[in-house]
């Protein structure tokens, strides 16, 4: 189990295009984490008649926390290979991750894998906050059941079979009533939301399957078998038992070819039939088990479910750092290698070290050393040296990236012009009131109809100032300053994550302040939102007369076909044949063509990139030479 879900979460992360579902896979981690971990929960209560919460605490420390840190402590020297954007706040990150709230974190900062212009090292390390909030909460409860059992079967002699069946209908319940909550509260959460990550990352809308697995561990066990399990062990054949495995592992694989992230039936089902999938997988392999006894697992996935969490630890970061550094195929192959030896070197070493255990590895490498105090005096030197890296490396990060700083800028910039526009504006209003009122008066004069008509245009191109009005999103605030200096007689209102709709609010709060140009450009769509046609629909029908409208297709570095943005921008380039006074700044085909001009980038903004500020402003110009041998609206 831990296998698929980590080989999904891998893929999606080194292929997002190939498996654009596969962060189901971390839903297959929670899954089978509660299911585990319940079913521990139960054999302790067997064996002790108790729950020891200090134990459980302590075995999850050793399990969690000295991979993290390792983790943390090894990728931070590898940041020196890229930009200093990449550790930007890292010192919060570092926090976040080590206090179990990267989750929360990523909420209050917008943080998500999709839309970072920078992505957060450590933005993975959500779900083990998920998981640790899991366990505090679930063990609190399971010492809580026991001791309410322990107690009160004491003070009416009852056996303790019925103690334990007692304690496991107690859980179950309260793992059932969780499970309903959370789930509940993902899909109301998801209902009026546009952005997603708030209901992904939460704790509260994303624990259900940690209580889906709960469940099933109860009902299953690991040594603390259930009757009803044991007839299903009877009842089921092995060729069942591995098609039941080989049908839910397919259909894993087709639910991960098909959510999106910013799908709302992911949110309202996808996450739920992945669970369901994974503890019908659980079952099966439970089965299986029961069924070959005497049939020795693989050593290779052995190995791999051992590392698995180290693996997924130590894989975004190495991903992230050598994907902007060598090619894609060469960052997974890099990234594999590296994540699988520390992962092997944490587990198999370091985590028997610091939990006092000796197994038969760690006593080899003891062997091996000439003596036990000098291995353990040259890991706390290193581990020391380690420390001072990272601390360093957390004082000196900077607080914003070079694009985030591009855009801070440009907004101050803008502010500033948008101050000087108003005294401007009340002079052009003024202006063309005179106007208007002279061509009214000129209408008036008309004797023919084709006069009349005439003087009607007029009297509409007297109210519209010349130039060009450009309303952006931060792929436009992050040029601004070029595009103001490259394209006469404009005027630009941009800003960070907007969409149509919030352009649409600006288009028309210009056209009532008789301050919207004759030539519009609107340069929106990477933050596409699913009624993404109907907001440009409304913006067309929406534009007044005597304007000429220029749409440039949007951009998105890591989008595929089923991305809005890529529909948006296939949807404008239809719109010409139907409003021959509209025209397309293809900056969508542009942008493909020079792949250059993003580099270092997130493949989607350019801001301080000489070059794409050349392209983008020629995009503009070349659409406004075609669009002024083309009609105003009429």
């Amino acid at each position: 189990m831990r296998i698929t879900g980590l080989l999904l979460v891998l893929t999606y992360h080194f292929f997002k295009n190939l498996l654009p579902g596969g962060f189901i896979g971390v839903d297959i981690f929670f899954t089978f984490s509660g299911y585990l971990i319940t079913a521990l929960m139960v054999d302790e209560f067997n064996r002790q008649g108790n729950f020891d919460l200090i134990g459980f605490y302590r075995r999850r420390f050793y399990r969690i926390v000295p991979p993290l840190v390792l983790s943390i402590l090894l990728v931070i020297p590898f940041t020196y290979l890229v930009s200093r954007d990449y550790v930007t706040n890292i010192g919060k990150q570092i926090t976040a991750a080590l206090g179990f709230t990267t989750n929360f974190y990523e909420i209050a900062t917008g943080g998500s894998y999709e839309t970072n212009f920078i992505p957060h090292l450590f933005v993975h390390t959500w779900s083990l906050a998920i998981e640790m909030h899991y366990y505090i909460i679930w063990g609190l409860c399971a010492l809580l059941i026991a001791r309410l059992v322990k107690h009160s079967y004491q003070k009416n002699q009852k056996t303790k079979r019925r103690a334990l069946m007692l304690f496991k209908r107690s859980l179950f319940l309260l793992s059932g009533i969780f499970f309903i909550a959370s789930l509940s509260a993902m899909i109301i959460g998801s209902l009026h939301l546009k952005e997603f990550s708030p209901v992904y990352f939460s704790t509260l809308t994303h624990c259900f399957p940690f209580f889906l697995g709960s469940c099933l561990g109860i009902l299953v066990g690991i040594r603390q078998i259930s009757t009803r399990f044991m007839a299903s062990v009877r009842t089921w054949t092995t060729p069942i038992a591995i098609f039941i495995l080989g049908l839910c592992f397919t259909a894993l694989i087709g639910l991960s070819l098909t959510l999106q992230f910013d799908q709302r039936s992911t949110y309202f089902y996808g996450f739920l039939v992945a669970s369901i999938l994974a503890s019908i997988m659980i079952y099966a392999a439970r089965i299986l088990h029961e069924k070959t006894p005497t049939i020795a697992e693989p050593k290779v996935i052995t190995f791999l479910a051992d590392t698995s969490y180290s693996v997924y630890l130590f894989h975004w970061p190495f991903f992230v750092i050598f994907s902007h550094v060598v090619n894609l195929y060469w960052a997974v192959i890099l990234t594999l290698v590296l994540s699988l030896a520390f992962s092997a070197l944490s587990y198999y070493f370091l985590e028997p070290l610091i939990a006092g255990k000796t197994d038969q590895f760690h006593a080899t490498w003891v062997r091996w050393s000439l003596k036990k105090h000098l291995l353990q005096t040259a890991i706390v030197v290193i581990l020391i040296a380690l420390t001072g890296v990272t601390s360093y490396t957390a004082y000196a990060a900077p607080t914003m990236t070079s694009l985030e700083t591009k855009l801070w800028t440009s907004g101050l910039y803008q502010d500033i012009d948008q101050i000087n526009d108003a005294h401007q504006a009340v002079l052009a209003a003024v202006e063309a009131k005179q106007k208007a009122e002279a061509a009214r008066k000129k209408q008036l004069a008309a004797k023919t109809a084709a006069e009349k008509a005439k003087a009607e245009e007029e009297r509409i191109l007297s109210m519209i100032p010349q130039g060009v009005s450009i309303i952006g999103d931060s792929v436009t605030l992050g040029t601004r300053q070029y595009l103001g200096a490259h394209v006469p007689e404009s005027t630009i209102d941009a800003a960070g994550n907007r969409t149509m709709d919030l352009a649409y609010k600006v288009m028309m709060d210009q056209q009532k302040k008789h301050t919207l140009r004759q030539y519009v450009v609107i340069a929106i769509g990477t933050n596409a939102l699913n009624d993404w046609q109907a907001q440009t629909d409304k913006v067309i029908h929406s534009l007044e007369k005597g304007h000429h409208l220029i749409l440039m297709t949007p951009h998105d570095g890591s989008a595929t076909a089923a991305y809005n943005s890529e529909k948006l921008a296939v949807y404008e380039r239809t719109l010409p044949k139907r409003y021959p006074w509209i025209t397309i700044a293809d900056w969508n085909t542009v942008a493909k063509a020079h792949p250059e001009a993003f580099k270092g980038s997130d493949g989607t903004h350019f801001g301080g990139n000489a070059q794409g500020d050349a392209l983008f402003a020629k995009c503009i110009n070349d659409a406004l030479a075609i669009a002024k041998k083309q009609p105003f609206k009429k």
